[in-house]
């Protein structure tokens, strides 16, 4: 591998890509999710998928929606079917501040930038903070597509250990002081501190002062990722990291899991000097998110009860989460352990050591089951005892015979290791990736 290009591929080696010169360097770090890479198995009838967190949309309004759409079309047609703002319609970020003030936070509509996806706004933070090198602290396991935004962007990130309260403060203080002590550039750490995604915990609240006072002696900005705040099956909601220090805080929402995902329309709220670059990041991406989308999400916010349609898919994730908490008690083996989350979609599971979840998979699908392997979830190599169950999209009824299906192939793979041991072990995967406590 030279500087400035990919490796190039072995003498003999057939490759069909002609442009292969020509890309940029960083294009080499670019790989297939994991979890993408599952969708096509997953889709398959017979197949339970615990793997996608897709949302479950069977409880919105379709024909109060199709119903507002015509309108929106009849009425302001050549408004939002043309171009609109980089920043987003006013409207949409006032009802967005208004949303946000459940979480404690107080923002002004002008530092709403609207994007499409939450997505877009971790790809837009990414690049604008970080050069080649640089550093992102992100905690252990992580967002898989946050890691592909840091991967594309050449920043290297470094994990922090959590519990089942969230991020350890004192592990965040540690890898700080070492990555100063060795003249690496941190520019911001990345969170997701309710309901997380892949294991499923939420921050303790008296922590979250403490991170935050951490970030700031270390002169270290903080993204915080809440796609799941209002998703609590308790029904309370937790005070946001930017309600609580606001000009060190940038914040990503997303209507994705409270309405529609295939509107694709999230927001990124920043302090102000931030917000000038990111409308000139979003406009250099997009030059603007969809006018439509935005008016169907916004007039969705004025005439329906949208606090109430939270509730009711509160009500249908938490039944889906007892669902498949019971099916763990009733059928994993022994030596296994997982998340309980209070809100969210993920239940995260630990297996006994020897058994490696990415080389497993292939077994389990077979078995007409599938799972996201906890490996995709860091950038270090690191989750190959880990995997992720999501329970929002399978019914109850679905859920508990895909965890029995994941119980009798998990039985079959302990019996190997045991029987095979180590040996075993290595000759399916490779040497076991060390894979930390760490929920």
């Amino acid at each position: 591998m030279t500087e400035n290009h990919p490796a190039k591929p072995q003498a003999g080696h057939h490759n069909l890509d002609p442009h292969l010169d020509r890309y940029a360097a960083r294009t080499a770090g670019m790989t297939a999710s994991e979890i993408r890479a599952l969708f096509a198995v997953a889709s398959r009838p017979e197949v339970v998928s615990l793997a996608g967190g897709m949302p479950n949309l069977a409880a919105l309004p379709l024909a109060t929606l199709s119903t507002h759409v015509a309108e929106i079309i009849a009425e302001d047609g050549l408004v939002a079917l043309q171009y609109g703002s980089a920043h987003g319609i006013p409207v949409l970020r006032e009802q967005i501040c208004e949303i946000m003030a459940l979480e404690g936070i107080s923002a002004h509509p002008d530092d709403i930038v609207v994007t499409v996806g939450s997505q877009m706004g971790l790809d837009m933070v990414t690049r604008l903070f970080c050069d080649p090198g640089d550093v992102v602290i992100a905690e252990g396991p992580s967002y898989v597509g946050a890691l592909g935004s840091f991967t594309a962007y050449q920043a290297n990130v470094i994990h922090v250990t959590m519990d089942n309260d969230g991020l350890v403060p004192e592990a965040l203080r540690e890898a700080l002081a070492q990555a100063k002590k060795h003249g690496q550039r941190v520019k911001f750490l990345y969170t997701i501190p309710n309901f997380h995604n892949p294991a499923g915990v939420t921050m303790a609240v008296e922590r979250r002062a403490e991170i935050l006072e951490i970030c700031r002696q270390y002169n270290v900005l903080v993204v915080e990722d809440n796609p799941y705040g209002l998703l609590g099956f308790d029904g309370q909601t937790y005070p946001a990291l930017r309600s609580m220090d606001p000009d060190n805080v940038v914040y990503l929402g997303s209507f994705s899991k409270t309405f529609a995902s295939g509107l694709r329309v999230g927001w990124v709220l920043a302090p102000h000097a931030v917000r000038e670059k990111l409308v000139l990041a979003a406009e250099s991406a997009t030059l603007c998110p969809p006018t439509l989308n935005q008016m169907i999400v916004s007039r969705y916010l004025s005439t329906h009860d949208w606090q109430g349609q939270i509730k009711t898919f509160q009500e249908n994730y938490r039944e889906r989460r007892d669902a498949i908490l019971s099916a763990l008690v009733q059928h994993m083996p022994a030596g296994c352990t997982w998340t309980h989350p209070d809100g969210g979609f993920y239940v995260w599971l630990t297996v006994p050591e020897g058994v490696d979840t990415k080389a497993m998979l292939p077994r389990a699908v077979t078995a007409r089951v599938a799972y996201a392997s906890g490996t995709g979830f860091y950038a270090d190599g690191f989750g190959s005892r880990q995997l992720r169950l999501s329970y929002c999209y399978p019914t109850p009824e679905r859920i508990r015979e895909g965890v029995r299906r994941l119980a009798a192939v998990l039985e079959s793979e302990m019996d190997l290791v045991r029987t095979f041991g180590n040996v075993k072990s290595r000759a399916i995967s490779g040497p076991e990736s060390p894979s930390p406590d760490t929920a």
